[in-house]
């Protein structure tokens, strides 16, 4: 999904008072080769994706119907484990929408622009508002948007000032103004409150279930030789139970190694024809290797906010 960062005369008035250089700095965050994501790419959360589809992605692609009281929410908060796919939904959304891709990391608006930080967010959704439809995807967001405290550094101070003032901004141009906020976290409990209020939808993205882990891992093994029967396939999912995606591509990377290990000889003088297809030996050696990274007390934290905060939580 390639985008040009050509702005039209009629645009130019946003960046009027921006610096070129910030303008420049920001365009450099556009995601240019997004490759087309669907939601099939993502294993699972079908209650998350339905959701996502039908308050975010649908309106962004018919504003007309999606008006009034069905304008869809400016923010999107996505909180769960690390390596669940939160990131990937961001590029699924842009992807689905035909929109603009920019993937900012929290972080860095705190320490690579130290001084211009909130100039940089300022530049931030002015270019966005050039390049719409598009989604601002930010990672780490609690690390911007901490609860305030009285040790806080000024400029970081100022920086979250910006931004949660450019956030309220986001659609007061008018109906046609379609920029989505997504911010991702794994520590959603230090959000400062105000900023939590501003993310109207927030989604408990959790650990995959065994379906999810069938799923994903029925398609890492696609491109790889392996003799696994659907028996086996189903005996590593069940004792995978609370692993996450990245935990999951994590196993089946070092089952892979197993056909290479097993190699007599020099490497360098054996024929791919020679290495042996993966087997279910190779992945419960693996499972000795990887392991879950996410604990239960962590799980337990996820879920109580969810319970409190969360746009989906079940009584």
């Amino acid at each position: 999904m390639a985008r040009m960062h050509h702005i039209e005369a009629s645009d130019r008035s946003k960046l009027r008072n921006i610096d070129p250089k910030m303008v420049e700095a920001i365009n450099n965050e556009i995601m240019e080769s997004l490759p087309v994501v669907t939601w099939d790419d993502i294993s699972g959360l079908e209650h998350a994706k339905k959701s996502i589809k039908e308050t975010i992605t649908w309106p962004m692609l018919r504003p007309d119907i999606f008006t009034g009281l069905r304008r869809p929410p400016k923010g999107l908060l996505l909180f769960g484990p690390p390596g669940t796919g939160k990131t990937m939904i961001g590029k699924c959304i842009a992807s689905q929408s035909k929109a603009t891709f920019f993937s900012i990391s929290s972080s860095s608006l705190t320490s690579k622009w130290v001084g211009d930080g909130e100039k940089m967010v300022r530049a931030l959704f002015a270019v966005a508002r050039c390049h719409q439809p598009a989604v601002i995807f930010m990672d780490e967001i609690d690390s911007l948007l901490s609860q305030r405290s009285d040790g806080e550094v000024e400029a970081s101070r100022r920086i979250k000032t910006e931004f949660l003032v450019q956030f309220d901004g986001v659609g007061v141009g008018g109906e046609e103004d379609r920029i989505l906020i997504v911010g991702a976290t794994n520590r959603p409990q230090e959000i400062d409150e105000a900023a939590r209020r501003r993310f109207q939808k927030r989604l408990y993205i959790p650990l995959p279930e065994n379906q999810g882990r069938h799923s994903l891992m029925m398609r890492l093994l696609a491109t790889q030789p392996h003799d696994l029967t659907p028996e086996q396939i189903l005996d590593i999912c069940e004792r995978t139970a609370g692993y996450s995606g990245s935990d999951m591509t994590g196993l089946c990377r070092e089952a892979a190694l197993g056909p290479v290990r097993a190699i007599q000889g020099d490497i360098l003088e054996i024929g791919l024809d020679a290495l042996r297809p993966i087997n279910h030996s190779d992945f419960l050696e693996a499972l000795s290797q990887v392991r879950a990274s996410v604990s239960d007390r962590d799980l337990n934290l996820y879920r109580n906010w969810d319970m409190e905060y969360g746009s989906m939580a079940k009584g």
